[in-house]
């Protein structure tokens, strides 16, 4: 289908590599192992081997040595195959992206290749029951203990733990905050850490990555586990978010285009009452090239954030919400009207569409909700006052 998007030579070969995967397994291949709560273990190591997790990482650690940009054009086709995959998201971006720019050498060395070739994930861990995503609330404490750090807590809505070898944790220094100020540090906690356990939290979203409570019970980290700078996670955790609104952006995008694809084709041949393809009537082509259309900005509005991200511009982050701001609106609305080109078959499995619906949703709220987004553009697009 044509879009606003032209592809340079390198783009277009990762988009026809990454198209060529995704269509020997097809959503149905996802969505029942995500019905059957099973991960997408042979999909993720073919993308993985491929170089099509690491495409964004540094090369001395495994990855391709590519951009923001490539890894937008993974994710969007990955998703325009029926694939939302959350977990991207997380391990190769935004853990990828805080470990190759503040670990050691050696966590970088034990890390980013793994998952740069998809042998190794790491989940994030910073919202929490009572904070959510305000990481300046957050009340996981991690206290010194000899050379190492005790870490005792909770962290709620995480995902894909149960596919995971380690926690990225964001947690309060006891040492360095003040009862003005807290200051966070970050650690590699093993999955298996005596002391760490997880409860899986029932949604309605259909998504191999599921969403858990994670509990923190004493756990012991030595110094090799810090990130960084002890006290600085609060800026390191802010390297991620970008990516991370990015990602959500081609995630979200990929989404539409999938479900706008599916519409047209069903639009083209479905035919009742007059004998005539639905797609001939303006109420069902209408609805669905407006549709086209606010994909395809957000499509643009994501490319460029991407753009930004890799030039090192300072408007990034602006850039960066507005595409995950506009995509997640843009799936919705491209989404909800293929069900409804679909009629009654919009509900059904075989169409694949209904089953994207939650996790699409989910995207308007998270990783940031768009209440947040639009706090950010007054405040610092506008000069507003704060509202918070």
């Amino acid at each position: 289908m044509p879009g606003l998007i032209r592809d340079t030579d390198d783009h277009r070969a990762i988009r026809e590599s990454v198209a060529k995967i995704c269509a020997r397994y097809g959503q149905q291949y996802f969505l029942e192992k995500s019905r059957n709560n099973e991960d997408i273990t042979e999909l993720w190591a073919e993308l993985g081997q491929a170089g099509l997790l690491g495409v964004h990482l540094p090369e001395e650690y495994g990855g391709g040595g590519a951009g923001m940009q490539e890894a937008v054009v993974v994710v969007e086709e990955i998703a325009a195959h029926g694939m939302p995959m959350l977990v991207w998201v997380i391990s190769p971006a935004m853990i990828g992206s805080i470990l190759a720019t503040y670990a050691s050498d050696a966590l970088k060395r034990a890390w980013l290749p793994g998952i740069a070739d998809g042998t190794k994930k790491v989940a994030f861990g910073l919202t929490e029951p009572d904070a959510g995503s305000n990481s300046h609330e957050v009340a996981t404490t991690a206290t010194r203990d000899g050379d190492g750090w005790r870490i005792s807590g909770s962290k709620y809505y995480i995902s894909a733990i149960d596919q995971s070898d380690a926690l990225l944790l964001v947690a309060r220094d006891a040492e360095l905050s003040t009862p003005e100020k807290k200051r966070l540090s970050i650690f590699v906690v093993p999955r298996d850490a005596p002391g760490l356990s997880y409860q899986k939290i029932d949604t309605s979203i259909v998504s191999p990555d599921k969403q858990f409570s994670v509990f923190l019970d004493d756990v012991y980290v030595g110094p090799e586990a810090l990130v960084g700078e002890a006290g600085q996670g609060l800026r390191q955790v802010f390297a991620a978010l970008n990516p991370e609104r990015i990602l959500v952006g081609a995630i979200t995008t990929g989404v539409g285009r999938y479900a706008i694809e599916k519409a047209a084709e069903y639009a083209k041949t479905r035919a009742v009452w007059s004998g005539v393809p639905i797609g001939q009537h303006q109420g069902v082509a209408h609805p669905l090239a407006a549709a086209h259309i606010d994909v395809e900005v957000a499509r643009l509005a994501t490319k460029n954030a991407a753009v930004l991200y890799d030039e090192g511009d300072a408007g990034v982050a602006e850039a960066a919400n507005i595409a995950k701001f506009v995509g997640a609106e843009a799936a919705l609305k491209a989404l909800d009207q293929a069900i409804q080109t679909h009629g009654g078959n919009g509900l059904a499995n075989e169409y694949g569409l209904s089953e994207l619906w939650f996790v699409t949703r989910l995207m308007r709220t998270a990783p940031v909700s768009r209440e947040m987004v639009l706090n950010f553009v007054a405040q610092t697009s506008l000069g507003l006052p704060r509202s918070y």
